[in-house]
């Protein structure tokens, strides 16, 4: 029989108690560290031995211990079904003309930039920096008058060679979560969201907007060049995490100019996106320094639907359009020549609190 541990809470007297039990704390960790100093001489002569304790003691987290997921694409290599399965959605998925190479490589694609209606100052600067993430990015700003619905201005880019709506939202009207508030304007930032729809005929995306932090707020930050920026997509795991990562890569050309050195990254961490760019310089054939350019931002993907933005009551008569005091009069726009809205949309995927049933649950 094993003989029992011996516990310093079975002395009764208080001041034996705490030096016996100060004691044993001090010998403990005079053993942890003389086995660690043994350990590291034996690593020292034994770099393999290192390598192996390495790769053993891989600690457990929320990522790698998250829930298993049917759609979830193995690094090992999907199975021959899954691999024919997913190579077949590739094929047909509304993104394949991109990776097809139909068109120039170079001619980065053209992506029209706006905002909700009555915007604020905040968002006009937050949109001036996306203009300059991408590369073939242009801001239209929205007029105030009726008749201005997202389906109808996505009918309308569509018919004039825009290959993406990205649409900046001021959903709630309360000022939006930043990284630094102090170093802000007077004026409050209200922009909460992006809808980012593919065009002409769809999918499109909506994403939660937070952490936002502007250029003129990263210190040390470089300056950005009209170079096509290079492309980082990190750990889209699943078929939806794929599509949405395929949905992003359409917003840069598919042939990036190295001389500029830059580079746009999207991390998915646990199914938030952190966006960052960079400026990468070699200053040895070993090490490569790094200068972030800005913005930074955070995404999370609420929905997913198919087409473009449905109008409920497109066809119908538009109602007369509403003037703004002291602002000249502005037409409605004009008949879309290629695609028309849909009236109503289908979700592929939807964001439910239901969904998350543990902590481990991750979607993309």
């Amino acid at each position: 029989m094993a003989p029992a541990r011996f516990q310093p809470s079975s002395i009764k007297n208080k001041i034996k108690r705490e030096e016996v039990s100060r004691k044993l704390k001090k010998s403990k960790s005079q053993a942890k560290l003389q086995k660690r100093l043994d350990q590291a001489k034996v690593e020292a002569k034994d770099p393999a031995a290192k390598k192996k304790r390495i790769s053993e003691n891989v600690p457990r987290t929320l990522d790698n211990t998250r829930e298993a997921d049917p759609a979830m694409l193995s690094a090992a290599g999907p199975s021959s079904a899954q691999h024919a399965e997913f190579s077949n959605d590739i094929a047909s998925d509304p993104f394949a003309d991109y990776f097809n190479f139909t068109q120039d490589p170079t001619i980065p694609p053209k992506v029209l930039i706006t905002t909700s209606a009555k915007a604020s100052k905040g968002t006009y600067e937050f949109c001036d920096e996306l203009v300059g993430v991408f590369p073939g990015a242009e801001f239209i700003r929205r007029k105030k008058g009726k008749g201005f619905e997202m389906g109808r201005i996505a009918g309308w880019a569509a018919g004039r060679g825009y290959k993406h709506l990205l649409v900046v939202n001021e959903d709630m009207k309360k000022p939006s979560l930043l990284s630094r508030p102090s170093l802000l304007s007077k004026t409050n930032v209200f922009l909460d969201a992006i809808t980012l729809v593919y065009l002409p005929n769809g999918p499109m995306a909506y994403f939660k907007l937070t952490s936002i932090e502007l250029t003129k707020q990263i210190y040390g930050h470089a300056r950005a060049t009209p170079h096509n920026p290079e492309l980082v997509l990190n750990n889209f795991s699943t078929t939806l995490g794929h599509g949405v990562g395929r949905m992003f890569q359409t917003l840069f050309p598919p042939l990036p100019e190295f001389q500029g050195r830059q580079v746009v990254a999207l991390h998915n961490q646990r199914d938030f996106l952190f966006f960052r760019r960079h400026r990468y310089a070699f200053r040895s054939p070993e090490k490569v320094a790094l200068q972030e350019i800005g913005p930074r931002f955070t995404l999370k993907l609420r929905w997913l639907k198919r087409g473009l933005p449905a109008v409920q009551n497109f066809g119908a008569s538009p109602d007369a359009l509403e003037i703004s005091v002291g602002t000249e009069e502005m037409k409605p726009p004009e008949p879309l020549p290629v695609s028309n809205p849909p009236k109503d949309n289908e979700y592929i995927w939807r964001w439910k609190p239901e969904l998350e049933t543990t902590r481990k649950t991750f979607f993309l």
